[in-house]
């Protein structure tokens, strides 16, 4: 058995929670792509087997999320969660927050929550964070493919919508808008509402999965996740490269879905007319 559950996860869940429940339901090795903090809820990625190989070619797909902003204080973890750091009576409105905003599309520098999974040093951030030791973090290239403010939902609360590219910190964003806004910003509320071809329309709750009978109906098939060309290996060329024999039989460069006659093998590349698997599921 292998495949994808796209698990919808609640608002205090945590990922690895999540992630375990889908290995007992199996009895299989699983992993997921995008931790989603326990105060965020929605699509939450699982593979099952060796469809987890998968990932490495869905990491860069694209995310969108709905985050809620409270601007005019801080805290140690940029979110609601955390201990208040420093607080401001900058008062923000909608006319700034939409002047500020497309200066946050395309490729920017962000600085990472020292709350993150970032290694420094072979420690992960917010295990030095927690001990209190003091340190920083590299901005990095990340890539924001468009920014929405949906309104004001209270107070000095915002409502945004983001589409990205995967290694952006949501949390970030809500730091780097209130100082551009000229106040301080958390992020109160994140629901991941898509990544790559996981959205919530195609997703399973995590009440109505767990207490399947037949949970294997939610598995989206490994193929189905990746959107390379499809290239169909006959019998005989299946079993040369298996044999480790690699002919030029004229493939164009370039990455493929690779499948024998009856089922999918995996990721494979074309150099030169030979082909390679890259990345077997089979």
């Amino acid at each position: 058995m292998k495949g994808f559950i796209n698990l919808i996860k609640p608002k205090g869940m945590s990922s690895a929670y999540a992630v375990t429940a889908v290995k007992k339901k199996f009895n299989m090795p699983c992993g997921h792509m995008g931790t989603l903090d326990p105060m965020a809820s929605g699509v939450l990625p699982v593979g099952i087997g060796q469809a987890s190989r998968l990932f490495q070619y869905l990491l860069d797909k694209e995310k969108t999320y709905v985050a809620r902003f409270v601007f005019g204080y801080t805290t140690d973890t940029l979110d609601v969660t955390g201990v208040e750091t420093a607080r401001t009576d900058a008062k923000v409105s909608l006319d700034k927050i939409l002047e500020v905003l497309p200066s946050f599309v395309g490729e920017i520098d962000q600085i990472p929550p020292k709350y993150s999974a970032k290694c420094i040093d072979g420690k992960r951030g917010y295990q030095l964070a927690r001990k209190g030791v003091e340190f920083e973090l590299a901005p990095k290239k990340v890539t924001i493919l468009s920014a929405e403010c949906l309104g004001q939902t209270d107070e000095n609360e915002f409502e945004f919508k983001f589409t990205c590219k995967g290694g952006t910190y949501i949390r970030s964003l809500a730091r780097d808008i209130g100082e551009a806004v000229g106040s301080l910003g958390v992020m109160s509320a994140l629901s991941r509402t898509a990544c790559g071809i996981f959205k919530l329309e195609n997703g399973v709750g995590v009440e109505e999965f767990f207490e399947s009978s037949d949970p294997a109906r939610f598995i989206i098939e490994p193929d189905q996740t990746v959107s390379f060309p499809k290239l169909v290996l006959t019998d005989k060329q299946a079993t040369k490269i298996l044999n480790g024999v690699f002919e030029n039989n004229g493939y164009p460069d370039g990455i493929y879905r690779v499948y024998n006659e009856n089922e999918f093998w995996g990721v494979g590349s074309a150099n030169d007319g030979v082909l390679r698997i890259n990345t077997y599921v089979r």
